[in-house]
């Protein structure tokens, strides 16, 4: 065998590194669709949620994403599931509809669902009649009566169980 010629060399070399980074890319993908399938799909319940919050409001994702403060293709991201939202972020998008930031946080999973009726706070939530303030207040007031009436109804469940009867030798010790 002769001497090899440089570009030869630099020809081998070049194909070598393209196979390995192929072979590694490939691998790569298939790892990252295995974990993908194994995420679950909040990012997409929170997209879905806003995109219904924004045709119900007949607002553009252009002027959505202008009120929220955030870009187009951000919004887009989000709206699509591809993008998992900072609380900060959600906060900006609930302003810029108009809801409470709290409803879009229980949709990404930052905050556990309210106590009580899920359609009395729907309703609540979706009277336009009411300023977010007065929306906040009224979910907090309902949440309160809604907790102190589970309260009292264990309450009375406990006063209403019978009692088991107690031996002699317990009455001594007591």
């Amino acid at each position: 065998m002769g001497v090899q010629r440089p570009t030869e060399f630099v020809r081998e070399q070049v194909t070598a590194v393209r196979e390995t980074v192929a072979t590694a890319a490939a691998s790569a993908a298939a790892e990252a669709s295995t974990v993908a399938s194994t995420v679950p799909a909040v990012g997409s319940q929170v997209g879905d949620f806003i995109r219904s919050q924004r045709s119900a409001a007949q607002v553009s994702l252009r002027e959505l994403a202008r009120a929220a403060g955030v870009s187009n293709p951000y919004l887009s991201q989000v709206e699509r599931g591809l993008r998992k939202p900072s609380a900060e972020i959600l906060s900006q998008i609930a302003r810029g509809l108009k809801i409470s930031a709290e409803t879009l946080y229980e949709q990404a999973g930052i905050l556990d669902r309210r106590s009580g009726s899920a359609g009395t706070v729907a309703a609540i939530r979706a009277d336009e009649a009411l300023s977010e303030r007065h929306r906040a207040v009224l979910l907090e007031l309902y949440e309160t009566y809604a907790r102190e009436h589970t309260a009292q109804l264990a309450r009375d469940q406990a006063a209403a169980a019978p009692t088991p009867p107690t031996t002699p030798s317990q009455e001594e010790t007591a």
